[in-house]
């Protein structure tokens, strides 16, 4: 016998769907499994001067691996839809928060589609996959079938850093990090993101790179910036859990203390720093092995070192061997700059648009003067 057709969405989730996967391991008592999961502010509407918020996007549950790294999307429906009818919902929330597998259910059972093989399917609401299973799968399946190897393995493992200054991630950051973490534990040596203005560069930045330390795929890393202030302020805010480990270049006194600069991981300099006088290659001075920085991350990459006969662009051919980040709000393609032709296609995007419409950033109008 069918359960009842009176049933609400929020009765169908209470008395069948949280059963039904708790029961398989998703404790909600851990990090596994959250409810009612909101990943967007709700995209702010301007009509002549009266402002509203439309409604946020919350998906009903999500699933991890760990904190770090979201696994499934289940959507629930009321008893009066088939069992399927949410599961589109749930495969736009996965493609969004870059999750392998997406669930719908109204009670009487589960339909499944795995993004990794592409296929679909349907089974009783007792037969949803144990959290063991779903991660085991995950972890065979990916790569086109081959597999996750040790490095992915272990940087997938490693959580995003918390405390109590630091927000958690929003879902495009975690995307963000989640996916440039994921390449270059594959092998991949230039890597290209593409965010709008405001929404957090540079917090995404320190993420990778306090998961690729703390993982230890990466021991020593430059980051290289062309003002003072895009520096300063990265080292004093979102780069100050790792204020022990920091040091901003400065030729004139670390010339003299060559040997001090060892005790760092993450170091930030200016071009104009390690350039110096009439190209005067400081960098080799300070850095005499070029294989000293394993990543380099090139802040607003589209700027000065984008030019393929630029002094700068030398840095960056010096330290080749290290894997390359480009970050930018505006990738540059011209005859004689090309972001994308030295970092490759982004490997990931989030645009001023995506920004508005998810409400993180303000819409604006145009006014002719």
């Amino acid at each position: 016998m069918g359960i009842s057709k009176d049933l609400t969405e929020e009765d169908v989730k209470f008395r069948y769907i949280n059963e039904a996967i708790t029961n398989k391991g998703w404790s909600k008592d851990s990090i596994f499994m959250e409810q009612k999961v909101k990943f967007t502010d709700g995209k702010i509407s301007l009509h002549g001067n009266l402002v509203h918020r439309e409604k946020p996007k919350f998906a009903d549950y999500v699933l991890y691996v760990n904190k770090a790294t979201p696994i499934a999307i289940v959507e629930a429906k009321d008893a009066n839809h088939s069992v399927s009818h949410g599961l589109q919902q749930a495969m736009t929330y996965a493609q969004m928060l870059d999750v392998m597998f997406a669930y719908s259910s109204n009670g009487e059972g589960f339909a499944e589609h795995d993004f990794l093989t592409g296929k679909e399917r349907t089974f009783a609401i007792d037969e949803f996959p144990t959290k063991e299973e779903l991660i085991e799968r995950y972890k065979r399946e990916a790569n086109d079938g081959s597999g996750l190897n040790e490095q992915e393995l272990s940087v997938i493992e490693q959580p995003f850093c918390t405390g109590q200054n630091i927000f958690p991630p929003r879902y495009y950051q975690r995307n963000a990090v989640n996916r440039t973490v994921g390449a270059i534990a594959k092998g991949q040596n230039r890597v290209l993101l593409v965010m709008a203005t405001g929404t957090g560069k540079t917090y995404t930045a320190f993420q990778i790179v306090w998961r690729l330390l703390k993982s230890g795929l990466k021991k020593k890393v430059l980051y290289l910036a062309d003002r003072n202030i895009l520096v300063d302020q990265s080292i004093q805010q979102d780069f100050k859990p790792l204020e022990k480990v920091t040091h901003k270049i400065d030729f004139s006194k670390d010339k003299n203390h060559l040997e001090e600069l060892g005790s760092y991981q993450v170091f930030f300099a200016l071009y104009q720093q390690l350039i110096g006088q009439n190209d005067a290659k400081n960098y080799k001075e300070l850095f005499p092995n070029p294989d000293y920085f394993d990543l380099v991350i090139v802040d607003e990459c589209h700027r000065g070192s984008a030019k393929d006969d630029s002094n700068w662009r030398n840095i960056l051919e010096y330290f080749s061997s290290a894997t390359h980040i480009g970050m930018t709000a505006t990738p540059k393609e011209t005859k004689y700059q090309s972001s994308i032709g030295y970092f490759g296609e982004p490997i990931y995007t989030y645009s001023l648009k995506n920004g508005i419409e998810d409400g993180f950033l303000a819409p604006f109008k145009v006014i002719n003067i």
